[in-house]
């Protein structure tokens, strides 16, 4: 496994990978990998040929009082993981390389961040086009591996990538979640233990609200408000929003009559946590890819539907 700190360099290994004629899958993070940054490679691997991974704490799309200067670091264990996962080549860039003195340069991408973290994290997903650009055109790769969990940012990606014409296909990847269904993220170590036990209520209560979808219960409404109140029960909270999106477009919906999203947004003692879920009726079921990964001891992936229980269950590994 390579590691690179110079554009120049990377570009230079980038090309040698290349020079194999296979195409090149990237997996951009922001370091403290955990076992659903694992499996966003396991993808990028068993799609593509060579795998780059880059890890840079974007400054841009901190909004001003967020955890920038406190984001979890742990550079020798993230190399351990890709050097495990058969990572090609890390990319750990500076930020004065990425973004260097004068840069004044900005991506906006309208309507689908006005709404759900738009509004709570302003700019915020200015510098994830931003970065994700950059990053886009120093790897050149030809697939980039996203998350579900970050739904909001993989819609804006994806659409930033066809409107500014890259060449680039972005592959989106299920949600790794931990046994009691809470979302794997970098940021869930700042969960005290009384937090983090609090914190299952996101998923039980989504999957409830997807289960009544699914049978019949149709209206938005009735359904953000109990997610809200099991949210609200389960202990001090501050919720930021509770949301039905339609799954393209992200714009609010009143009844579920085609393939929608339940997104949330709340904080969890010093934690703020984002998850989301496909949300149908039983008539769009084959629709919908609503599908749920969870690490089991190998840290492998598994699979459940979400429609067939409103608890996580262990499956067999794939």
């Amino acid at each position: 496994m390579e590691t690179s700190a110079s554009i120049a360099e990377t570009r230079n290994a980038i090309a040698r990978l290349r020079s194999t004629g296979r195409s090149i899958g990237f997996v951009p993070t922001m370091g403290a990998l955990h076992a659903g940054h694992r499996s966003l490679i396991d993808a990028a691997r068993a799609r593509c040929g060579p795998v780059v991974v880059s890890i840079f704490v974007n400054p841009t799309q901190f909004s001003p009082g967020e955890d920038f200067e406190r984001y979890p670091k742990s550079p020798d264990s993230d190399l351990a993981l890709c050097r495990d996962a058969g990572v090609d080549l890390v990319f750990t860039p500076a930020v004065a390389d990425i973004y260097p003195p004068g840069d004044a340069t900005t991506i906006h991408v309208t309507r689908l961040t006005d709404g759900l973290c738009g509004p709570f994290r302003p700019g915020h997903f200015d510098g994830v086009a931003a970065v994700v650009t950059k990053l886009f055109n120093i790897v050149n790769p030809d697939s980039a591996f996203f998350g579900e969990k970050d739904f909001q940012q993989l819609r804006v990606v994806q659409r930033m990538t066809r409107d500014l014409n890259l060449n680039v296909e972005i592959v989106p990847c299920p949600t790794v979640r931990e046994p009691d269904g809470l979302a794997m993220s970098s940021r869930n170590a700042y969960l005290s233990p009384a937090d983090r036990r609090q914190a299952a209520v996101l998923f039980r209560a989504m999957t409830t609200a997807a289960e009544s979808a699914a049978a019949g219960r149709t209206e938005t409404a009735p359904l953000i408000e109990f997610v809200t109140r099991q949210i609200h029960d389960a202990g001090p909270t501050v919720v930021e929003y509770v949301a039905i999106v339609h799954s393209t477009t992200l714009e609010p919906i009143t009844t579920i009559d085609r393939p929608a999203r339940i997104c949330l947004a709340v904080r969890i003692g010093a934690c703020r946590l984002i998850d989301n879920l496909g949300i149908c009726r039983a008539t769009q079921m084959s629709e919908l890819d609503n599908t749920i990964t969870r690490p089991n001891a190998d840290v492998a992936a598994s699979t459940v539907a979400v429609r067939r229980t409103s608890q996580p269950r262990r499956g067999g590994s794939q």
